[in-house]
Parts: C-alpha cells; structure tokens; sequence
C-alpha cells in the first residue's frame, strides 16, 4: 500500500463524498490498521479514509477505551443534543463549537467483513459523526457561524496555500 500521510485542508479529497467499500479484503484491513496507527501518531480521537487520500468509506476512532473499525458506517439514529469544540486533524490549529447528538446507532460493516450494531453516546458519538461527515465531504469549518468563519479565513487561506505545496512537491 502506498505511503499515508493526513490530507489538509484544500487538498480536493476532503471535499468529495467517499465510494463505499464492495467487499473487505486484505487491503481493506491493512488500510484499516494505516489508518489506526496515523491517528494515534497524530494523537487524533478518530480518523476517515478520505484524510489519508482514499475516497473510501472507512472510519476508524479511539477515545482511550479500543480502537474501533467501521466500513461502510450508516448512522441509523440521533437522540440529544449538545454543542462542543471540535478539532480536526485535517485542519490543524482550528476548532469550532459544533452541534452533535448525544447518543448515536451506527450500523456498518467490521474488518470481518460482518454486519456490526454500534450504540455509542457522548465523546465517542461526537468523534463517530464527525468521521461520517468526512465521509460525505464535510468539515467542522461548514458548522461555523459567520463571525467565526471571519476569525479563521486567513488560517485556512494559508492552509490550503500549503496543502497545494505539500501536493506539488510529492508529484
């Protein structure tokens, strides 16, 4: 597989809405254990496919207690409510308070390959919807209200300037 690194903001694969997985191979499981070990490099809650450059729908979280894989993640219902700061390993040095549910049912598939029910709540139902969004394109910066949006514009200008160099330079 080839070398992963995390994808920062501007880099056009964040932007795009991930294809599902057809069948979990070998691959699918190496990716899996790739993207694990960059997020806990990274000192990330949680990490998409899409941020390491694979348009794919794959997740994988960890919030101290064990690591979690899901494939093809559909979450089935939302109860509560509550806003928090997020952060984002794709946008490095920005947070924006984002409102979330509480409790989440996420159904997808393990690294077997294997129909799983996940019923999580709080921290963990926060990181596993915001890994969803990576998976449909969308970023913590598309929750900030207007004034917020007028704070970070130049951090995100110079991000994206940077993202582009980082691209050109591995081409």
């Amino acid at each position: 597989m080839k070398s992963l690194f995390i994808r920062i903001y501007g880099d056009s694969v964040l932007r795009k809405k991930a294809s599902p997985v057809s069948k979990v191979t070998s691959e699918t499981k190496e990716l899996v254990s790739q993207m694990t070990d960059i997020m806990h490099d990274n000192n990330g809650a949680g990490l998409a496919a899409p941020q390491v450059g694979i348009s794919k729908r794959i997740i994988v979280a960890d919030i101290g207690e064990s690591p979690l894989a899901i494939i093809n993640p559909e979450i089935i219902s939302k109860e509560g409510e509550a806003v928090g700061e997020e952060g984002c390993l794709s946008i490095p040095g920005i947070t924006v308070d984002v409102k979330r549910a509480q409790r989440i049912l996420v159904v997808g598939l393990n690294t077997d390959g294997e129909t799983v029910e996940v019923k999580v709540s709080n921290l963990m139902a926060r990181v596993l919807q915001h890994e969803v969004d990576h998976l449909n394109g969308t970023l913590i910066i598309d929750y900030a209200d207007i004034q917020k949006r007028q704070m970070i514009k130049g951090k995100l200008k110079k991000l994206k300037k940077n993202s582009a160099k980082l691209m050109r330079n591995l081409c």
